[in-house]
């Protein structure tokens, strides 16, 4: 499934007040606006920036050395608790404490995927 991009990226939902309770979907869409201070422009270039990110990591992450494997999993965790992404953040860190968990591997490509499907459901 593609990412969408920058221009797909429109909001019919905005700061998710009305959503019901955000920290029960993959993106809390009420600390990403707290984040962006209600500016939904920035909201959508931020979710797309970390969308490229996700794909970015998920693409090197198995196959990348221990090392590397640990910068990237430390990075897309401060990434995802930037936007609200608990979740995976939660997942990312399992990661940098046990890198080698196909386990936690799997779980994080499952995360991504529903942040990567949220954002596009919200952007329709």
């Amino acid at each position: 499934m593609a990412l969408p991009s920058v221009e797909a990226v429109a909001f019919s939902r905005p700061g998710g007040e009305s959503c019901g309770p955000s920290r029960h979907r993959p993106v809390d869409l009420a600390h990403l606006s707290r984040q962006t201070m209600g500016d939904r422009s920035l909201e959508q270039e931020v979710l797309s920036m970390f969308l490229h990110q996700a794909k970015n990591v998920r693409e090197k992450i198995c196959a990348a050395p221990e090392a590397e494997r640990l910068s990237l999993a430390h990075g897309l965790k401060g990434a995802a608790r930037g936007i609200g992404a608990f979740r995976v953040a939660d997942i990312a860190g399992d990661v940098e404490s046990d890198p080698s968990s196909e386990k936690h591997l799997r779980k994080l490509a499952i995360a991504l995927d529903e942040v990567r499907d949220f954002v596009a459901a919200i952007s329709r």
